[in-house]
């Protein structure tokens, strides 16, 4: 039920954004059907609605690209050092003799 909750924050987070609103707890709450309470409580939902709204102050602010392109390039390396391992392992097997 809290993954459903969450994931419903999630979506209505992104919603408001691409639509260019504001992302306030009001209407998360609309969106969702949950009450603001409940989204102020919970930890994992308010922590959710923060993150985008952090995002949307600083989404178009010098810093706040710079920032996002940082959190970028870190996201990329940490793929490409997955890719990497993968690759490496696939290797191994591939010429791994026969039991």
């Amino acid at each position: 039920m809290n993954e459903q909750r969450l994931h419903r924050v999630e979506q209505a987070c992104v919603e408001l954004a691409a639509a260019g609103q504001p992302i306030t707890f009001n209407a998360i709450a609309a969106r969702t059907g949950l009450g603001r309470a409940t989204l102020y409580r919970n930890p994992d939902l308010r922590a959710v609605i923060e993150e985008h709204r952090r995002h949307e102050r600083h989404a178009h602010t010098l810093s706040g690209l710079a920032t996002e392109i940082a959190h970028l390039r870190t996201a990329l390396e940490a793929v490409a050092a997955n890719v990497r391992r993968h690759e490496e392992q696939l290797r191994r097997m591939r010429h791994k003799p026969p039991a």
